[in-house]
Order: structure tokens, then C-alpha cells, then sequence
């Protein structure tokens, strides 16, 4: 019945427009005072305790690095980089917007930051190119799911705390399925774009014109290398990597492109604060959920229940992974990280599955979750810059769904996928 009643209310609170790290909380608390067993501060504990945390602490960081770098010219520079390998194939634009998120990615650790940042600059640049704007938009809004699945990536941490699984492979074994991932997005990109005629520009870049854009973004590509490079050579942990990334997006920004200028600081501060005390609040209230959940024994019930349908492991990975495409639709995808993981986890264990494998398919999963409504933050981001509708958006996202659905698969069940560059 306790259960009933925390499910029954977070439902209620979400379809009353609730923020989900508060209907996660008042859920809670609705069933703490229902139940009787608990005190009432094992709300409050929970939201302390949970964010006192080392490896949380990248969290913060990662998203100011992600601000940092997106306001210091570094989006455009990327740009030229993509744009001398593809511009002049068929939707070359297109295709050259795609590798720039995915290269943003490497940066941010976030969807909407990437979506954000490459979207300002090339949904009107595509439009002016003569593409469809609900095409550019879709293009952006699916690309920028890259932005958690390549590391650095937001969610990663965090499924690397809750699991207790090491955060620096986790982030080495996303690096083949985010280009897994932007290759099955190039290809329907291309395809479309010969259908409708979208054509590359008619000059084609030289190998100097190449290395000339290499060169401009130099500082920009050398974020990730530095990044991955230092906590796999064990220089710094991933925490520290996120430190030194905001020190060097700054020295970046101010000093080597300086194209961000000192009184844009503060806003650069107050929109990653906020940001982030977005994403504790969701971290602190889905910890103390889950921890109801643990103490009702229903990720017992729910394992014995998965595991009852079938004993083919195939099957039940597939029923796992519909779940998370499902939740992806309706919660946020650090809440469902925190809530879902101590639930599935144990399954794919049981099922002979790798946790880190498992870490990625969770991940890639609620990634999809960014372009599928009523949730779909990227689409609302990507609407707020174009202009379109929700409705209209979500359409012209469809093909982009099913290519990161089939990737998805591919990802799923061929586990050296994400396992090949940490065996």
C-alpha cells in the first residue's frame, strides 16, 4: 500500500505541473506521514547526505565548464572544423551540425547546454542555407542528445555514484556509442537531404583549409583530450578533471580566443548556479525516493517480477530497455538514474551484464528521453530558438527517434561496443 501511495502521488503531483524535484520530495513526504514508520527528517537527511559526495562534485563544475565554453567562442570554431571535412556532400551543412554537437558534447556534458549552444548559431544558418527549419531544428535537437551519452557526461556521474561503478570508464566506454550514435543520426541526415535536394557547397575545402580551421579550434579539441587523457593516465579523478576544465575554459575564453569578456562573468556564474541547483534538488529529493523505495523492499518485487516473464536474458534486457525509452518520456533523466538504477542494476548483473554495458544502455536510453514529449527538454529548447511548435517539432524528430532507437540496439546487445576501449 505504502507503495501505491508514493507511485499514486508522484503521478498526481507531475500532472499538476509540479517540478519533478519537488513532486519527488512532497511524494516522499506524503508517504513518509502515510506510513508512520519513518520520521519526518528523513526527507531532509536524505537531501543532505546525498549531495555529500567527491565524486558529485564534478557535477557542478562540469555544467560551469559547459557555460563557460559555450559563451567563449568556441561553437563556431568547431564549426569550420566539421564544416571543411563535409560541406560539400549532400546535407553537408546538416551533417557538418551533427559532428559539431558531437564535438560540443566532448565540452558540455550536457543536452540542452549543446542544443543551446550550437542551436543559436546553425538553426538560422541552416534555414539561410535553405533547409527546412523544422529539418535544422530536429537535426540540432537530436544531436545535442550526444551531449550526455559522449564523455564528459552529466548523467554518467551520477549513475557512477548511485552504482558505485568507476565514473572514468564509464566515461571511456561512451566515447564509441556517442559516434556510434552521431553516425546513425549522419545517416538519415544524408539520405533525407538527397531526397529534398540539399546540397553541399559547390567549392570544396582544401586539406590547408582543414588544417587552418584545426588550428583555429586547437584550444577547443584539446578539451577532451585533456579531460579523458588525465583521468585514464590517472592523473586527476573526474572531479578534478571538471575543475580543470572551467580553469581552462576561462583561460580559453578570456585570454586565447577572448571572446569572453570579464562583465559576462556573472551571468555565466548565476545561469550555471541555478543549473545546478536544479539538478541537487533532483539529486537530493530522487535519493530520499529511492531510498523509500529500498526500505518497501520494491526493487526486490519489481526484479522478482521481471525475472518471473522470462528466463531468456535477451528478452528481459528488451523489457528493460522499453521501460527506461517509456520513463525517458515522463521524468528526468538524473531522477531516473537515481531512482531506476538500484532497481535495474541488479538485474542486469543477475543476467551476466557488465555494469559499466549496463551504465551506457541506461544512459543512451534516457538520452532519447531529451527528444520524445511531454518531457523532451531539447525539443523545448530547440522551440525556443526556432520558434516551431511542440507538435510540429516532435513530428519532424520522429525519423531521428528511430535512428537512436536502432543504434540503441545495436549498443545494447553488442556489449564490446562500449566495453572495447576499457578491456
Amino acid at each position: 500500500m505504502a507503495a501505491a501511495v508514493l507511485f499514486g502521488s508522484f503521478t498526481l503531483f507531475l500532472l499538476l505541473s509540479v517540478p519533478i524535484g519537488i513532486a519527488l520530495g512532497f511524494a516522499t513526504l506524503v508517504t513518509i506521514l502515510y506510513s508512520g514508520s519513518l520520521p519526518l527528517d528523513f526527507l531532509a537527511q536524505g537531501l543532505v547526505t546525498s549531495v555529500d559526495s567527491f565524486p558529485l562534485m564534478a557535477v557542478p563544475f562540469f555544467i560551469l565548464a559547459g557555460e563557460i565554453m559555450g559563451k567563449g567562442g568556441i561553437s563556431e570554431r568547431l564549426f569550420k572544423v566539421a564544416n571543411t571535412i563535409v560541406g560539400n556532400k549532400t546535407g553537408g551543412f546538416a551533417i557538418a551540425t551533427i559532428l559539431t554537437c558531437m564535438f560540443f558534447a566532448a565540452i558540455s556534458g550536457s543536452g540542452p547546454a549543446t542544443v543551446a549552444a550550437i542551436g543559436g548559431i546553425m538553426i538560422p544558418a541552416m534555414v539561410r542555407q535553405g533547409y527546412d527549419k523544422k529539418f535544422a531544428t530536429a537535426v540540432v535537437c537530436a544531436a545535442g542528445s550526444l551531449g550526455v551519452i559522449i564523455p564528459p557526461s552529466i548523467p554518467m556521474v551520477i549513475y557512477g555514484v548511485v552504482g558505485s561503478t568507476s565514473i572514468g570508464n564509464l566515461f571511456i566506454a561512451g566515447i564509441i556509442p556517442g559516434i556510434l550514435v552521431a553516425i546513425g543520426l549522419i545517416i538519415w541526415t544524408y539520405f533525407y537531404s538527397k531526397k529534398k535536394g540539399y546540397r553541399g557547397q559547390s567549392e570544396k575545402s582544401t586539406f590547408m583549409d582543414f588544417l587552418r580551421a584545426t588550428w583555429e579550434a586547437k584550444w577547443a579539441l584539446l578539451v577532451p583530450i585533456i579531460i579523458l587523457g588525465g583521468i585514464y593516465g590517472g592523473i586527476f579523478t573526474p572531479t578534478e578533471a571538471a575543475v580543470i576544465a572551467v580553469v581552462y575554459g576561462l583561460v580559453a575564453g578570456l585570454v586565447l580566443y577572448r571572446e569572453l569578456h570579464i562583465k559576462d562573468l556573472p551571468k555565466v556564474f548565476i545561469d550555471s548556479a541555478l543549473t545546478t541547483a536544479t539538478v541537487l534538488i533532483i539529486v537530493g529529493t530522487a535519493t530520499a525516493f529511492g531510498r523509500l523505495l529500498t526500505i518497501e523492499q520494491i526493487p526486490g518485487q519489481v526484479a522478482n517480477a521481471m525475472l518471473s516473464i522470462s528466463d531468456n536474458k535477451f528478452v528481459i534486457i528488451l523489457l528493460i530497455t522499453l521501460l527506461l525509452l517509456i520513463v525517458g518520456c515522463f521524468m528526468d533523466t538524473l531522477a531516473a538514474i537515481i531512482i531506476l538504477t538500484p532497481i535495474l542494476l541488479p538485474i542486469a548483473i543477475n543476467l551476466g551484464f557488465d555494469p559499466i554495458h549496463f551504465g551506457i544502455v541506461m544512459v543512451v536510453n534516457l538520452a532519447i528521453g531529451f527528444i520524445t514529449p511531454p518531457l523532451g527538454v531539447n525539443l523545448f529548447v530547440g522551440s525556443g530558438i526556432s520558434g516551431l511548435s511542440i507538435e510540429s517539432l516532435s513530428r519532424a524528430i520522429m525519423p531521428f527517434f528511430v535512428a537512436m532507437v536502432i543504434t540503441l540496439l545495436f549498443i545494447t546487445y553488442i556489449p564490446q561496443i562500449s566495453l572495447l576501449l576499457i578491456e
